[in-house]
């Protein structure tokens, strides 16, 4: 496809009075947000840098503390004028005290990670994503506070920017060793790789563009991600929980830090909790709540959450907490202090998510389809006035269809969409029906003439889709989304919107990674975890072809078996059990079958090197194995 001018452009006029408008119905700032995020500034780190454990030339580094040092000033025309205001608070780094032996350093990773000094060593709250930021994070405490070991570790769920730089901090080995507490909401281990693993493939190329990952990074590009600045890169890994949190009510006591704790499942992740820590009148709402709306539907995909649920959990904090506790703080923002803006601050963030599924449903009940029931919803002014209800991360328009997916499903009930057609089939439809490609590109820059870029974007689809080819249609797109994303007040509509315009002007991305989880994932999960995911892989008209097997496979190490059949084309596995008729004998140690799903490894390798001994009809396995999909990285999005 030839370029011409793939280079971003100016804001138009349309956009421009767009965000004029927009910024006249934003509240008063007080200048509280900012102080609040000022406030018990220690020290950030001198070097911005900081280093993959493992670089390559695609992501050479895991995170650079200096890429918002444009977001300054007032906002230009190109950004939303609050997606500004959001971008210059999460833009401020570095190790802040929350309160006495309460210390959190934000702006290093997309989350938050909070030291709490114990009797002995830190109990430290949710170790960010990766083992280099998470690293650089404990470094700057022990510069400035001096060096304590950790001696706990507090998962607040089962999101992987919470728990996977935890060898960051402490190693595996000391873990066993002297059994230190790593504690999580009853459920993390198995939600953790339902969401981070099963689905991992095409999760991780949707975050491409929902985090803008591939974005420069200006006013022009990724500006915030509205709960964060970003994704940073590197080594993550998932360290099991020894503790499991199972009841509200329960009480743990870690390195003499007392601490109550709520459970919150199938909130903002399936497994969650909030806790309080009583003789500090300190209060941890996990993700529960933050500086922003948050995702019922991630864009990335994931389980719906449950709003309804998600608000009463906060209604139930206030009613355990709410008149005891002086300070609030999260796993992404920055805290409260003062007993009445923690409580104005619960009270209003339980209001949103009970407001987003209220009225969505209303409206689902007197025959809106999601599309009518976004087109309808706004914030009441009271929330409206309050910024951390504002949809920087989630949106009203989006969670709302979210709680109708959650109740109703994918079908809006009308009879065409019960088979629709594939983007193209539809794509070549309409384009004929609108008269051909060049009518349709004609309306279609009128369309644009007069700032209607949400319909530029809406019927280009179907023509890039007709004729992927075709740049003056794939230019005209982009330019759609690029307007788009300057008006946006979401971080991530903002970066879907231009990491589409990139691709269109520039081509799909193609760069030859598979999808596998990381070694040390792998290491925590489960054998029925592992043959799930192997499930997964396998394609199932090839498999059907192999006709039925039965495999027991035994681990020599661990002392476990796995009863595997491959039927109609499925595989199924049962934990513990062996059968006397299975076609297939294996036998390895565990840290194979990891090795085997998480690197190039093969099973001809494997049984080549003698790490897997087989009796039987061995050929039965290992067409099988041959079966298993390997999963890219990269496909195609805005185009076929």
């Amino acid at each position: 496809m030839e370029e011409e001018n793939p280079e971003p452009k100016e804001a138009t006029e349309y956009t421009k009075k767009k965000n004029t408008d927009f910024r006249k119905t934003l509240p008063m700032d007080d200048g509280t947000d900012a102080s609040n995020v000022a406030r018990g500034f220690i020290a950030t780190r001198k070097n911005p840098i900081i280093e993959k454990q493992e670089p390559n030339a695609w992501q050479p580094i895991s995170w650079d503390l200096s890429k918002s040092d444009f977001v300054k000033g007032q906002a230009p025309e190109t950004v939303n004028p609050s997606l500004w205001r959001q971008a210059g608070l999460n833009a401020q780094h570095g190790l802040y005290e929350i309160c006495e032996d309460f210390y959190q350093v934000r702006g290093f990773d997309t989350s938050n990670v909070t030291f709490i000094r114990g009797e002995t060593g830190w109990v430290v709250i949710d170790p960010l994503t990766t083992a280099e930021t998470a690293a650089a994070a404990y470094e700057l405490v022990t510069e400035h506070l001096g060096f304590r070991e950790i001696s706990a570790v507090i998962y607040t769920h089962s999101h992987l920017d919470h728990y996977g730089g935890i060898l960051g901090i402490i190693e595996r080995s000391r873990i066993e060793k002297e059994n230190i507490p790593i504690v999580a909401p009853e459920g993390f281990l198995h939600e953790a790789v339902a969401e981070n693993v099963i689905a991992a493939p095409v999760m991780g190329r949707r975050a491409t563009y929902q985090f803008g990952m591939l974005l420069p990074w200006n006013e022009k590009g990724h500006v915030d991600q509205g709960l964060g600045k970003g994704i940073p890169t590197g080594s993550s890994a998932l360290v099991p929980p020894t503790i499991e949190i199972t009841e509200t009510g329960q009480e743990l006591t870690l390195d003499g830090v007392k601490i109550e704790f709520q459970l919150t499942p199938e909130s903002e992740a399936p497994a969650e909790m909030h806790f309080f820590f009583p003789e500090y009148e300190v209060l941890c709402m996990a993700e529960n709540c933050s500086g922003t709306m948050h995702n019922v539907l991630t864009l990335r995909g994931a389980l719906v959450r449950d709003s309804l649920q998600w608000s009463r959990y906060i209604d139930e904090a206030i009613d355990r907490w709410g008149d005891s506790s002086q300070i609030v703080f999260a796993s992404h923002g920055w805290p409260h202090w003062g007993q009445e803006a923690v409580k104005g601050y619960l009270t209003r963030q339980r209001d949103l998510y009970r407001w987003l599924h209220d009225q969505a449903m209303r409206l689902a009940n007197l025959g809106y389809t999601p599309n009518e029931i976004a087109a309808e919803v706004d914030l009441p002014p009271g929330l409206w006035d309050d910024y951390m209800c504002h949809g920087y991360y989630g949106t009203v328009s989006h969670n709302v269809r979210a709680v109708y997916q959650r109740y109703i499903g994918f079908y809006d009930g009308h009879p065409s969409s019960l088979d629709p057609f594939t983007p193209v089939d539809a794509g070549k439809k309409y384009v004929d029906f609108m008269g051909g490609i060049d009518a349709l590109l004609e309306k279609a820059r009128a369309a644009f003439e007069s700032g209607d870029y949400r319909w530029v974007a809406e019927v280009l689809r179907h023509a890039v889709f007709a004729d992927p080819q075709n740049n003056q249609v794939r230019l005209l797109q982009a330019d759609a989304f690029e307007q788009l994303a300057y008006q946006a007040e979401s971080g991530p509509w903002r970066d879907i919107y231009l990491t589409g315009a990139q691709e269109l002007r520039n081509g799909s991305i193609n760069i030859p990674v598979l999808q596998r989880p990381r070694l040390e994932v792998a290491k925590g999960m489960t054998l029925g975890q592992i043959f799930d995911f192997l499930a997964v892989k396998v394609d199932g008209p090839s498999a059907i072809k192999l006709g039925p097997v039965l495999i027991n496979w035994s681990f020599t190490d661990t002392g476990e078996t796995a009863l595997l059949e491959l039927s109609n084309g499925t595989l199924h596995s049962k934990i513990g059990s062996f059968s006397k008729s299975a076609d297939v004998i294996v036998s390895s140690s565990r840290d194979v079958i990891e090795e085997l799903i998480a690197t190039e490894y093969s099973l001809s390798q494997a049984i080549g090197d003698e790490r897997v001994k087989i009796s039987g009809d061995s050929e039965k396995i290992l067409n099988l194995w041959e079966t298993f999909t390997d999963f890219p990285l990269f496909w195609p999005i805005i185009e076929p």
